[in-house]
């Protein structure tokens, strides 16, 4: 039936509201993200026509996690890759300002990590609310492959790699 209704001519109000979010914040994309097709072709199809059809960047209305962040706690490689190629944001922060990259740094997720980092734009350097980067999080982890891929990545001269901050009493700036 899903497939049907995704792939159906017809606009028919209510049939197929992909960005409608559940009770618990989530939307059909947001948890198509967290399935598992196996090697079926045609199931990865669908995935991909509703990627493309929804709001790929919608935030989960009571975390602000988005598809691309639940696909890598939940170790989706698949799906990452599929929400990266229909433009999900790669540097979207959630409720705690959490990025995709610092969750696939905390569960120590290499190849993920790899991916997002090869994706233009991909800022390592972003902080959370709490003032913790990416790279912070993979060594309080005790992630080190991640955490060397990462202090590799910013120390290669990178220009996403800036000074994100000045200090107020007009010291040095601090790169993060």
């Amino acid at each position: 039936a899903t497939k049907f209704i995704l792939n159906s001519p017809f606009s028919l109000p209510g049939v197929c509201e992909v960005n409608r979010q559940n009770r618990a914040g989530y939307s059909a994309l947001m948890l198509a993200a967290l399935t598992s097709v196996g090697r079926e072709e045609e199931d990865m199809a669908v995935v991909q026509r509703l990627f493309c059809m929804g709001d790929v960047n919608a935030k989960a209305s009571q975390t602000g996690q988005t598809a691309l962040m639940l696909a890598i706690s939940h170790g989706r490689q698949d799906m990452v890759a599929a929400l990266l190629a229909c433009g999900a944001d790669v540097n979207a922060q959630d409720a705690d300002g959490a990025t995709a990259l610092m969750c696939a740094s905390e569960y120590g997720r290499l190849d993920t990590v790899r991916l997002l980092l090869a994706q233009p734009g991909c800022d390592p350097a972003i902080l959370d609310n709490e003032g913790t980067s990416a790279l912070a999080i993979a060594l309080e982890a005790e992630q080190d492959e991640v955490a060397a891929l990462l202090h590799a990545h910013l120390s290669s001269g990178q220009p996403e790699t800036q000074v994100r901050e000045c200090s107020d009493n007009g010291e040095n700036p601090q790169v993060q």
